[in-house]
């Protein structure tokens, strides 16, 4: 596996290839091989000149999240070599600018007909290349040998790329080197051997249905169709699997420190548990809740959590004055459960919001201002949170509005 000195690897080895092979030839003795930007690369006109540079780097995507053989057995986790695609632009320069003979063309001629020989790059050809300058980079012991392959190029994409170099185009052909696969340097998770597969070694085993075999919560149930539960409301879970020992029901809430615990009502059944929400206004804050059902079966020694269901809290409200002259009115309210200081609490007063006065601790009674209260009878929501008194007696048919939740203004 390679490291991070890979991409001047795979350089300094097309390099060296191309310097000894062209220079071996009589006529491009002369020959120098760079690796310097197409603006800068040109220096003296006066000797033949290939330059090589690496214009573009790309991710393989063959080899992206793919594990490196060899390196990881089964069940263990690593992470992907980073494998990369290098994308190399190879220009001539004939000596006197061409003008006696069009050196160029027998430069990078001489060029491509070297990578085409070199089209994958051998060990021993990297070893060569990097033993003096980059012995660390490992290129050579890649699993993947990296291949070298010709990239024709529109004359839309030479254009632009020639633009972006900001210099004049030279007679060039573009390759692609791929795959450099660097190592990532975080460790392998090695976890030991595995003793037993389930209890007594007896391994896997198979459902007739296809309905998984672990406890499950399929709904939630709320009384009275309602869209929120109120503080001593019994919620029905409805489920698979849910038979055992050391029930219990498990709630949280963003602002309690950790899940709180309730046994479920005696009567649960395999497919049905129902918990009642305890009437502790102090401890419950209005809200959205999640829930999941803990089951242990006979057979085994802990407990399983069952997916999480969510649902609302909805507060109750007790209002006063509920009659009162029109323009700026003053109401005094009693909620349960409690509002902290962290809720955000506020009257919904026909289609007006009219935010709660400040409530730096926790408290059942809040108060509200509104201003500019025209004459009429208006229905009265208290939102915590998000979530809204219920308002809607929805047992019933057709639905009908609470009336103790209104108020006059006169």
């Amino acid at each position: 596996m390679s490291n991070s000195t890979a991409l001047a690897a795979v350089t300094a080895t097309l390099q060296s290839i191309l310097h000894s092979g062209i220079t071996s030839d009589p006529d491009l003795g002369d020959t120098i091989v760079t690796t310097l930007p197409p603006d800068k690369a040109r220096g003296s006109n006066t000797v033949n000149q290939l330059n090589l540079f690496l214009y573009q780097v790309l991710p393989n995507a063959a080899w992206r999240n793919h594990d490196m053989p060899r390196q990881l057995q089964p069940g263990e986790t690593g992470n992907p070599p980073l494998p990369l695609a290098l994308h190399y632009l190879i220009t001539a320069f004939g000596r006197q600018d061409d003008v006696a003979q069009p050196f160029s063309h027998q430069v990078l001629g001489k060029a491509m007909s070297l990578l085409y020989d070199h089209c994958i790059l051998s060990a021993a050809d990297i070893q060569s290349a990097t033993s003096a300058t980059i012995p660390a980079s490992d290129l050579d012991k890649q699993v993947e040998r990296v291949r070298i392959t010709l990239q024709p190029l529109s004359l839309e994409e030479i254009s632009k790329l020639w633009t972006g170099f900001a210099t004049q185009y030279r007679l060039s052909a573009a390759y692609e080197a791929s795959v450099a696969l660097i190592e990532s340097t975080l460790p392998v998770k090695t976890p030991l051997p595995v003793l037993t597969r389930a209890k007594n070694d007896s391994g896997i085993f198979s459902s007739p249905d296809l309905l998984s075999p672990y406890p499950s919560l399929d709904g939630l149930e709320l009384p009275k169709n309602q869209p929120s539960a109120k503080l001593g409301d019994t919620l029905t879970l409805n489920g698979h699997h849910l038979e055992g020992i050391n029930l219990g029901v498990q709630f949280l809430h963003p602002l309690w420190p950790g899940p709180v615990e309730v046994p479920p009502l005696a009567g649960s059944t395999a497919t049905q548990v129902k918990v009642t929400v305890p009437p502790n206004p102090a401890s419950w804050p209005a809200g959205i809740y999640t829930l999941v059902v803990l089951v242990q079966s006979p057979t085994e020694t802990y407990r399983r959590i069952t997916n999480q269901l969510s649902f609302s809290l909805a507060p109750t409200l007790s209002i006063s004055p509920t009659s009162a002259p029109s323009g700026t009115i003053s109401f005094a309210a009693t909620v349960s459960p409690e509002v902290r200081p962290e809720q955000r609490a506020s009257l919904l007063l026909g289609d007006k919001e009219v935010l709660a006065d400040a409530h730096p601790t926790q408290t059942p009674n809040l108060t509200f201002v509104a201003n500019n209260v025209a004459k009429g009878d208006y229905y009265v929501r208290l939102r915590v949170d998000g979530v809204d008194t219920l308002l809607v007696d929805r047992s019933k048919k057709p639905p009908q509005f609470d009336q103790s939740q209104k108020v006059s203004a006169t």
